[in-house]
């Protein structure tokens, strides 16, 4: 550590120039030899280049922890505050399938997961499937993947990964004898989808260099992987692919995704030794989703439909030219999924910019939206294995309502709430008002803004504000409870969730205003949100924080060189920030799979589009916002050396007094630390970081 007497100074490392031409355009990389192969990664003690870029990311870290050091009693009060109010005795609600109730439950003072089942009766002794702390013991990082039960009860698959790079080793266990058997399958997603013979699985290998989930297999339990047989091989690297069992039981599912394509290969669950069938030819930009009920196949699908229509087909007549319109195309509802019960149909829509439930009983012609009486909230489809039932279980969370479960009887309207997650210590959800405000974008649009405070902290002058975005994928973050924003909430911030393009908080065109040649909208409502914000008086510019990761740390990395005036201080935590590069290089993992997002920059249009925003291209000489950037050693989804390469950029640049933070996990991945508690170390290092840059340090 650093001399007492001496200031640490920020890290320098060597620049060492890598020129890259493209359409004609050269740009130089002084960092480009921070990458590291996975081989270099795991022999760093022997391996030059290694030693020399961990040598760095060591000195970044001890910056960080140096120059937050006066906090440190402070994040371990946080950490002790946000994991106190985390019930440490928890169980999950059961649910019942096949003659079993399961469920997941945790004991005091244990990280992960005990998951169980009672045969036929709550009352009935319980099963313990798998003990997560016993098999967790003496890794740094632990993740269970794909729990699959055999259709006759008495086997379970599943995956196991130990260093975070999500490739799962699948395990099976014999739930009569209790014996794990000594074979398992290496390098797969960690998921099965049983046939009907209880002993023959599909599972989805992993390709070791792409990280790319490309082949299927199939696979008799007991016998050697390497006898495995390839069932299915996808040949368009811009795919991603899987396998599972319908839930009616009957059938085996290849499925294949790229941006904007759906794939789907069918096979009987009665004949595993069978060929599988594609369900239609693939088509060109038809994205859609099948459910299999009785002799019918459901399907989602945005054919002439961008907001998705809902269609049926026979299962043994399933080419497009067969399927049916059930519920047509509508351009102010977006259809997001569905679940089958023997007489009804639950759909799952966003409309007004909010997902809700729909119910339709398919005897009697009833159609109803489910209303539960708050402005901004978040409504899903919970675990439903049964159709013969009249019983809907879903999830409900608002920004303040605790995560909830409910068994909705869908011919009475009755609800019950099994489970509300609950907060120790207690926690009054009047004292906490949510709303949603809307700011104008500078084309016109409306941006949705969903924030959180507590009411006796409001204030008529301007407060520490977080304000927290994605906008990409055409995922949406809906208002959604957090406990652990309790410890910001009640030192005076608010909390702000801006619904910016490149979601589909509006449905599709949302997402389509957001992605390729339009993903500057993106930063521009971001921008333009955080701009309301401050002309409201919610907060100004010396309390203005923003965050986002993955690709949120895009958006983050690209509004802090658009407007680095406009905040006090960033969090931009495994962020994707080297856009051209990465996109230019199919050797770096899941590369291919991302050009119908970001586009191709092979072609000339898009290259000049991305480098006008890659947040690490567009690094200038000003003075930028305080800056807190995360990241994992291992991250699989964006390499570690995009933030790594980004700070030490911006340290290149940096003008003012304002700080430059880089904390990197050295044992994690895209998703950081696993287990129940230790994850939030992390949340209270960003935590203090924001509440030391508004002066509020305890």
């Amino acid at each position: 550590m650093n001399s007492c007497n001496q200031p640490l100074l920020p890290p320098d490392t060597e620049k060492n120039p890598y020129e890259m031409t493209f359409h004609g355009d050269t740009r130089v990389d002084n960092y480009y030899w921070m990458r590291l192969s996975d081989e270099q990664k795991s022999a760093k003690h022997y391996d030059e280049r290694t030693t020399q870029v961990v040598d760095y990311i060591n000195r970044e870290n001890e910056y960080t922890q140096v120059s937050l050091s006066h906090t440190k009693t402070f994040q371990n009060k946080l950490f002790k505050e946000i994991v106190d109010r985390i019930k440490k005795d928890d169980n999950s609600v059961p649910y019942f399938e096949n003659g079993y109730y399961y469920y997941s439950r945790y004991e005091k003072n244990k990280e992960y997961a005990i998951h169980c089942r009672k045969k036929d009766s709550l009352d009935a002794k319980e099963e313990i499937l798998i003990d997560e702390n016993k098999l967790a013991e003496g890794y740094e990082y632990f993740s269970l993947s794909g729990m699959k039960i055999s259709p006759d009860n008495n086997w379970l698959a599943y995956g196991i990964d130990t260093l975070s790079r999500r490739f799962y080793k699948i395990h099976f266990k014999n739930l009569k004898t209790g014996k794990v058997l000594d074979k398992t399958i290496p390098n797969t997603t960690g998921g099965v989808a049983w046939a009907n013979d209880n002993k023959t699985v599909f599972y989805t290998s992993k390709n070791k260099v792409t990280l790319l989930s490309e082949k299927i297999y199939y696979h008799k339990v007991g016998s050697s992987p390497e006898n495995d047989t390839m069932v299915y091989k996808e040949d368009d690297e811009t795919f991603y692919i899987g396998v599972y069992r319908s839930k009616s039981g009957k059938y085996i599912i290849i499925w294949n995704s790229s941006t904007l394509v759906s794939d789907y290969h069918i096979l009987d669950a009665d004949d595993p030794d069978g060929d599988f069938v594609n369900f239609t030819p693939r088509g060109v930009k038809h994205e859609y989703s099948i459910d299999h009920f009785k002799d019918k196949f459901y399907i989602v699908s945005n054919l002439d439909s961008e907001n998705n229509r809902l269609m049926e087909t026979q299962e043994n007549a399933t080419d497009i030219s067969n399927w049916k319109e059930v519920i047509s195309h509508r351009k102010d509802v977006h259809l997001l999924g569905i679940e089958i019960f023997k007489d009804h149909l639950v759909l799952n829509e966003r409309k007004d910019g909010l997902s809700g439930l729909r119910v339709m009983n398919q005897l009697t012609g009833d159609d109803y939206y489910i209303d539960f009486g708050e402005k901004a909230y978040t409504a899903w489809i919970s675990v439903n294995k049964e159709f013969n039932t009249n019983i809907l279980r879903y999830g409900y969370s608002s920004l303040v309502t605790p995560y909830s479960t409910y068994d909705y009887n869908i011919d009475t309207g009755e609800k019950i709430l099994m489970k509300q997650q609950e907060v120790v210590g207690g926690y009054n959800q009047d004292a906490y008002y949510s709303e949603r405000i809307y700011a104008e974008a500078r084309d016109g649009k409306l941006i949705p803004i969903s924030m959180v405070y507590r009411k006796d902290l409001r204030s008529d002058v301007p407060q520490n504000l977080l304000m927290y975005a994605y906008g990409s994928y055409g995922a949406t973050n809906d208002p959604y409870f957090s406990s652990t924003l309790l410890s910001l909430l009640d030192r005076g911030f608010i909390y702000a969730i801006a619904h910016v393009r490149g979601s589909q908080i509006y449905g599709r065109q949302s997402y389509d205003d957001g992605k390729l040649l339009n993903k500057k909208n993106t930063f521009y409502d971001f921008i333009d949100a955080g701009k309301y914000l401050i002309k409201q008086n919610y907060t100004n510019s010396e309390h203005l924080f923003c965050e986002g990761g993955s690709a949120g740390g895009l958006l983050i990395g690209a509004v802090v060189n658009m407007e680095p005036n406009l905040w006090k201080g960033a969090i931009a935590g495994v962020a994707f920030v080297d856009v051209v590069t990465t996109m230019l290089d199919q050797t770096i993992p899941l590369t291919s799979n991302e050009w119908d997002e970001w586009g191709d920059p092979r072609a000339k249009e898009y290259y000049d589009y991305m480098l006008s925003y890659s947040p690490y291209d567009q690094i200038i000489e000003q003075k930028y916002p305080n800056m807190l950037v995360t990241s994992g050693f291992f991250d699989s989804q964006v390499q570690y050396w995009e933030p790594l390469k980004w700070v030490a950029k911006l340290r290149d640049h940096w003008q003012g007094d304002n700080k430059l933070f880089l904390h990197m996990n050295m044992d994690a991945g895209h998703g950081g630390k696993s287990g129940r508690f230790q994850r939030y170390r992390e949340t209270a290092l960003e935590y203090a970081f924001l509440l030391d840059f508004s002066n509020i340090i305890e």
